[in-house]
């Protein structure tokens, strides 16, 4: 009688990566434009091309539409970072402080000098915390869906087939 082997399959992290990242870009830089059309921020959704393009361009709806693919490959680029450096992370918190690296980063320190942004003391209350909020929460969709493919957070969902306990019938 013959053993069988359970084949563990894995998960590529680029792979995977690349796909949280587009997904994270879709989402999140779609709220990005929903945010400029309520005038929850003053910042236009193509913000990280601004050094590139004319404001003008990036305020009409080729620019937006421009800036909203701009987002998905920084939330490809930034999903590729994560992985290869954090993979191993558990939980939501790694996820949330790598969004506000990020939003400090660019709100802080490459915006303001390359173009992108203004000071951030030249900037509004509401596009301050506004844009702050969504790259806390793009940063843990980006951390919380990679870490729960590469731990074992999958055994902390109830009814888990590896959980222990007991299970529903």
């Amino acid at each position: 009688m013959k053993v069988q082997e359970e084949t563990v399959r894995r998960t590529n992290k680029r792979i995977f990566a690349l796909y949280v990242g587009f997904f994270a870009g879709v989402l999140w830089g779609g709220l990005k434009i929903v945010e400029q059309y309520f005038h929850l921020t003053s910042l236009s959704p193509g913000f990280l091309i601004e050094p590139f393009y004319k404001h003008s361009f990036l305020s009409a709806w080729p620019g937006y539409l421009l800036g909203w693919g701009s987002f998905i490959l920084f939330s490809i680029l930034a999903s590729l970072i994560y992985a290869i450096a954090l993979a191993k992370a558990k939980g939501p918190w790694p996820g949330i402080c790598y969004g506000l690296l990020w939003w400090g980063l660019i709100f802080l320190l490459i915006g303001p000098l390359s173009g992108m942004t203004e000071w951030i003391a030249y900037m509004d209350w509401n596009t301050i915390s506004t844009d702050a909020c969504l790259f806390v929460l793009w940063g843990l969709f980006i951390g919380y869906s990679i870490s729960f493919e590469f731990t074992e957070e999958r055994t902390r969902e109830p009814f888990s087939p590896k959980r222990k306990g007991p299970q529903p019938e």
